[in-house]
């Protein structure tokens, strides 16, 4: 055993903003992957473009805030994301323009006005004068115009104008309108005109009279955390109003197109107030968020093949009628993993079949994200409306989703469900469920607990696995969960699950401890990985020799494979298709074995300030079961990096004459070759279900 050598804390721990910058740069690696389908690459780009705006929204705004607090070390981490920045938008860029040369090949091109033939540009100017003129409001500067606000990630044109009786110049800016699409279609092609450019061409139509000197395009990107008051009694009103605020933030970015001449921009910075904020030249095009509507085109050829999921082989009935979902989770405990098992026909399913079901009593949810197109929501509100006790916890301050949320939770509150907030200190990130239903001379509770959100469309896009039991001391834990969320219930401990900001942590470092008493091995998957006493427990455990491998999608703030700190820690991180998302924790002691899922990463936030759950998978096959999800991502060769004890992360490469091995085609294979079969277990579940007269 290596002797523990003793360190600073940056020599112990890497910056969290920089590894955040790190994981956005291995998303860039899959755009530029020339073997991945093109649409495909042009929707990571899109997705690049998203994570940077959040980015500079939250992480930035952060520092500058500790900035300002005399918090020196801020200055010096803001000026290494300035540069790594410089350098990804630079690589995304060339990526871009390789993409869309390639695709211009396939007939889809984004194209400029100049290029198009005399008919095209009639037809757009058409739908100019008709549709995106009446839009526009033209802001000009000058005396007695101050000027205009510029809202967060908005795109505008930057325009110098000159009246030619006067000879005098102004600036001015016109928002491009993000209620329009930003590429335009030209004709029945697959050729596109962004919109900015149109309105560019035809800027004579907001300025007339005056001569067009110039004109550029810009964006800024402002502060947009929430910050609600512990004190706040009404969470619902400090949200919307800190929501009016968010328009207002402070400057963190701007960005500005490359061919902007030094007057305009030394103008228009200046008008701006740029103190503190980043400033960017793009060479290309701004936002590129936006370019998601192209990477949507109906190619299928240019795109991923299509996945659907699998009903999960427990789940499928014996004829057309949908399976009864009570009865398989009483025949024991059930793992479902999406986007591989679907999540229409399991949790979807539990959700309709215990609002259609007259012997079910109350159905609680937690809702922190979802969407327009799930079947829950409405059905919470039939289940209502039946008499049902129906009980929601809807996440108000859910980044960025606030207002959807919002929405959401009125819907329901109207439709006489019991909406319940949360605590304005702690924002709910557990994804449970949990159905009560008469059978016989009592009850039973029926639970589900998984690691993604309610969310069908990112079912679809994002791996994540769940569990389905009717355990008493598992339900009976959620039952007291919800009782603290919804009352002022506030459970002493909890039979089985790990629970945030109860005792979460100390199970964790529990188990970790316990492992390095017994000897064995410690296999993680997460999202994010930067609370400082886990990785100290998980430091110590290598010390102790036990061998520790990390599946860490995102943030990992742990030095792995230092001599004397951490030379049996091994980092990995896998992306692809598919976004990993799932939180599985697997502690293998020399005589027991404990395996975890749930929401909670292991950072800070997480375990000190949300409401999180773990839950132990106790039944041996469903472990097994997990353990394979594990195993296939630390073996991953196609989409998988590994971390060095610098921070530099490396991607995997198959060993020489070995196929890259794809631990999400290997899931979605599985999972097809699993469709073929009827499993003996399965077909004696159909049987009792068959012979049933009524439920047990």
């Amino acid at each position: 055993m290596s002797a523990t050598v003793h360190r600073t804390s940056d020599e112990r721990y890497l910056v969290r903003q920089l590894s955040m910058l790190e994981f956005n740069a291995r998303v860039l690696a899959l755009v530029e992957d020339a073997s991945t389908p093109l649409l495909e690459r042009l929707r990571f780009v899109s997705i690049c473009s998203s994570n940077l705006d959040e980015f500079y929204q939250v992480r930035v705004g952060e520092l500058l805030d500790a900035l300002r607090d005399g918090q020196m070390t801020a200055s010096t981490v803001l000026g290494a994301i300035e540069t790594r920045v410089t350098a990804l938008v630079r690589r995304e860029h060339e990526a871009l323009r390789e993409i869309l040369a390639l695709l211009g090949g396939q007939g889809i091109s984004i194209v400029s006005m100049e290029s198009l033939a005399d008919s095209e540009r009639a037809e757009l100017a058409a739908q100019f004068h008709s549709t995106i003129l009446p839009v526009l409001t033209p802001l000009a500067v000058g005396p007695g115009r101050p000027f205009p606000y510029i809202s967060s990630l908005s795109l505008s044109l930057a325009v110098t104008v000159r009246d030619p009786e006067t000879a005098a110049e102004r600036l001015a800016r016109v928002k491009v309108p993000e209620m329009l699409p930003r590429f335009l279609r030209i004709g029945e092609s697959e050729r596109f005109v962004a919109l900015e450019s149109l309105i560019a061409t035809h800027l004579s139509a907001l300025f007339a009279g005056m001569e067009i000197v110039e004109h550029s395009t810009f964006r800024v990107t402002r502060d947009a955390d929430i910050d609600v008051e512990e004190a706040e009694e009404d969470v619902l009103s400090a949200v919307e109003r800190q929501l009016s605020r968010r328009r207002f933030g402070e400057l963190v970015r701007v960005e500005l197109a490359a061919d902007m001449s030094e007057p305009m921009r030394t103008r228009l910075l200046g008008h701006l107030e740029t103190a503190g904020a980043h400033v960017y030249e793009i060479e290309g095009l701004l936002d590129l968020a936006d370019l998601a509507e192209i990477a949507s085109l109906d190619r299928p050829e240019l795109r991923f093949a299509e996945w659907a999921g699998i009903t999960q082989h427990r789940l499928r009935s014996a004829g057309d009628e949908p399976v009864d979902m009570f009865a398989a989770i009483r025949d024991g405990d059930i793992l479902v993993s999406h986007p591989y098992d679907s999540f229409a026909t399991s949790v979807e399913r539990f959700i309709e079949q215990a609002v259609d079901d007259p012997d079910v009593l109350a159905i609680k949810h937690t809702i922190y994200r979802t969407s327009g197109d799930s079947p829950m929501v409405p059905g919470l509100i039939r289940a209502a409306e039946q008499g049902k006790q129906a009980v929601v916890l809807v996440e108000l301050k859910a980044r960025f989703d606030e207002e959807r949320n919002i929405r959401w939770a009125r819907a329901l509150e109207r439709s006489g469900v019991h909406v319940v907030y949360g605590f304005t200190a702690l924002k709910t990130h557990a994804k449970c469920a949990l159905v009560v239903r008469r059978e016989g001379r009592g009850i039973r509770r029926y639970v589900h607990i998984g690691t993604g959100n309610y969310h069908p469309k990112t079912a679809r896009l994002y791996t994540d696995v769940g569990l389905f039991t009717c355990r008493p001391d598992i339900a009976s834990d959620v039952a007291d969960l919800f009782n603290y969320l919804t009352g002022f219930a506030r459970p002493a401990h909890y039979r089985k699950l790990l629970v945030a900001p109860t005792d979460l942590r100390e199970g964790i470092l529990g188990e970790v401890s316990r492992v390095m008493d017994e000897g064995g091995r410690i296999v993680m998957k997460m999202n994010g990985l930067s609370d400082r006493g886990v990785i100290d427990a998980l430091y110590a455990a290598s010390a102790a020799g036990v061998e520790i491998d990390l599946v860490v999608r995102g943030i990992c703030c742990l030095r792995p494979g230092i001599e004397g700190l951490s030379e049996r820690i091994r980092v990995r991180s896998v992306l692809g298709r598919f976004l990993e998302h799932e939180r599985v924790y697997r502690f293998e002691g020399a005589s027991t074995l404990r395996t975890f899922l749930g929401s909670a990463d292991m950072m800070p936030r997480n375990i000190n300030g949300r409401v999180e759950v773990l839950v132990p998978v106790e039944d041996p096959t469903l472990a097994d079961e997990l353990a394979e999800h594990l195993f296939e991502s630390l073996n991953d060769t196609s989409g998988a990096w590994e971390l060095a004890g610098d921070g530099v992360w490396t991607r995997c490469e198959p060993a020489p004459g070995e196929a890259a091995r794809s631990s999400q085609q290997r899931m979605m294979t599985r999972a097809l070759e699993i469709l073929e079969e009827v499993p003996a277990e399965t077909a004696e579940r159909i049987a009792r279900q068959r012979a049933r007269s009524g439920d047990e």
